[in-house]
């Protein structure tokens, strides 16, 4: 039976958990700090920004760890909803208990990125949120990977409690159409424009099928940020397939695959729309990725300021 993934749950994870190991120890807001809202606090976060910069371009560079990371900022953010303005970015991951976030089913396997993380914000972002932390790890990731650069703005406010913990079931299926994909999508604000966008990160990583139970790349490289997944998703022969965990994908003839969520982008004329652009012209995609993206990581976040 599949496992309660989705769209970004299952999307770039590339760190095998042979490597770092399944132990994570839950990581706990400094003792006093409280919501990181303090002018003070946000001066000493911008002064640590360069250093976090090269210390995570870094980290791809000798990991290969860039759509994990992506995928744990696009988990943060993507839990948001406007109705009531609960959710989003907010580091509430980091958190164990009965109730949380880091136990969805979704974000399985994400305590491998927030592991590989934690040396860096110890040492050298102890004034960041870890929001705002995991956020600019994502964008230097993307730019490493060969994205588009993406502004990045600080300021979101930490979760300060496992508490604050939303319902799970926000983030997208996998095994899901186009209804779906609105529904999820709209509730966080965003666009039929903004969901294909988004679905583009597609282009790296892969499913990790003890993680989702899906299985495969998208791509044939899986760790450079193109327009391949638009390319890929037009031009090559899909064939409906089910994994051993008993999942319904599409691989093509070299073993790269997409999910029923992808290819709902092709079947749905509005979404067609915007493959067809993105197929046909990488700029305009990198251009677009980066402001969708940034709209993303700063759902519901007010006051934040320029880095």
């Amino acid at each position: 039976m599949k496992t309660s993934s989705g769209l970004l749950s299952i999307l770039l994870s590339v760190v095998s958990l042979r490597n770092f190991g399944s132990a994570f120890v839950p990581i706990q807001p400094p003792s006093g700090t409280g919501i990181q809202s303090a002018s003070a606090l946000r001066a000493g976060a911008k002064d640590e920004i360069p250093a976090v910069r090269s210390a995570i371009a870094d980290l791809v560079k000798e990991k290969n760890c860039g759509p994990i990371l992506i995928r744990l900022a696009w988990h943060d953010a993507g839990t948001y909803s406007k109705e009531d303005n609960s959710g989003g970015p907010r580091g509430c991951m980091r958190f164990e208990g009965d109730v949380c976030e880091a136990n969805f089913g979704a974000n399985k396997g994400l305590d491998i990125a927030r592991a590989l993380l934690e040396k860096i914000k110890e040492e050298l972002a102890p004034s960041m949120s870890y929001a705002d932390f995991w956020a600019l790890a994502s964008i230097v990731a993307i730019k490493e990977m060969g994205g588009p650069d993406i502004k990045f703005r600080m300021g979101r406010k930490d979760a300060t409690a496992v508490t604050e913990s939303v319902e799970e079931g926000r983030h997208p299926d996998g095994d899901k159409g186009a209804d779906h994909l609105r529904e999820v999508f709209y509730r966080m604000g965003l666009t039929d424009q903004d969901i294909v966008i988004l679905s583009g990160a597609h282009t790296v990583g892969k499913c990790h099928l003890e993680r989702s139970g899906f299985d495969g790349a998208w791509t044939e490289d899986p760790y450079k940020f193109d327009n391949s997944y638009f390319v890929d998703m037009l031009n090559k022969d899909w064939k409906e397939t089910t994994t051993s965990e008993g999942n319904p994908q599409y691989n093509s003839d070299d073993n790269t695959m997409m999910l029923i969520s992808d290819l709902a982008l092709v079947s749905d004329d509005k979404f067609r729309v915007y493959v067809d652009k993105y197929a046909s012209d990488e700029k305009a995609f990198f251009d677009d990725f980066a402001e969708s993206y940034q709209k993303l990581i700063e759902l519901g976040c007010k006051d934040l300021q320029e880095a």
